[in-house]
């Protein structure tokens, strides 16, 4: 007979790397990442990984999303001996909820890193005028009001490049450097209002809300836009509060290289 799995010498194992494409709707999860008294995107997607696996099987995500926020198109990985599952999207999808669905899974290279080996991420906010019962729960709703975009574009093309972004990092961030790549960000409008798409090579801790809101703030002149980059150039905090809520942000996009080969690095 020949020998089992189990049985081999743990060196001879075959360990496998796959990629999972998914996406997700925000508001039923405290977010991506395992809490201990919240349900979580990652807790749903172990514990269903690890039935069909029939093994535990851990999931290494792309990055953290708050409580509420969406997820367009995210990544991550999982580690396992064994093969994909025959019909595995069919037999997943049946077993998540409607809130989360996986669309691929791929082996990719063994080193390659769901969070650490992605080139840059797009987040996009959404914001609409006119109540409608069918965007309140992934839109601001921000009633009549009327931005002035193109004022906002302005100021946040000035803001493009490689900087300290700590003016709108949330306090207690444990993060090593505040310095970001800002590839790509501006604002266009849609049927129901406006879409502020931004991207870069990585985001701080509720980066992306806090210049949506402080963006906000300079569109409908409660702001002036001058004292907005005077403090990301001091790298000194706004003393106006900045807040709009996790419902109109999406995680839109994520790039890798997926020729990127194993290395001995």
């Amino acid at each position: 007979m020949p020998l089992s799995l189990v049985s081999l010498p743990a060196q001879t194992r075959c360990i496998m790397r796959y990629f999972l494409e998914l996406s997700y709707h925000g508001a039923a999860f405290c977010g991506w990442q395992r809490q201990d008294n919240a349900l979580s995107v990652q807790e749903v997607l172990e514990e269903n990984l690890s039935k069909l696996f029939a093994e535990t099987i851990a999931v290494t995500g792309c990055g953290r999303t708050d409580t509420g926020v969406h997820a367009h198109r995210y990544f991550a990985h999982i580690d396992t001996e064994k093969e994909e599952p025959e019909n595995f999207l069919y037999r997943i999808n049946r077993m998540l909820p409607d809130g989360i669905a996986i669309q691929r899974i791929f082996p990719v290279a063994p080193n390659l890193h769901a969070r650490f080996d992605a080139i840059d991420r797009t987040y996009k906010y959404f914001v609409h005028t006119d109540k409608n019962p069918f965007l309140e729960d992934r839109s601001f709703h921000i009633h009549r009001w009327r931005p002035d975009v193109e004022q906002m574009n302005a100021c946040i093309r000035q803001l493009l490049g490689e900087r300290d972004f700590s003016t709108f990092e949330k306090k207690g961030s444990d993060n090593k450097t505040s310095v970001c790549l800002l590839k790509e960000a501006y604002w266009e409008s849609t049927e129901h209002g406006w879409v502020f798409t931004i991207t870069a090579n990585r985001f701080l801790r509720n980066m992306v809300r806090r210049i949506t809101a402080a963006l906000l703030e300079v569109g409908l002149g409660r702001m002036d836009a001058e004292t907005l980059l005077e403090a990301v150039r001091q790298q000194q905090p706004l003393e106006v509060k900045l807040a709009v809520p996790a419902k109109g942000l999406f995680l839109w996009d994520i790039r890798y290289d997926f020729n990127k080969q194993e290395t001995n690095d």
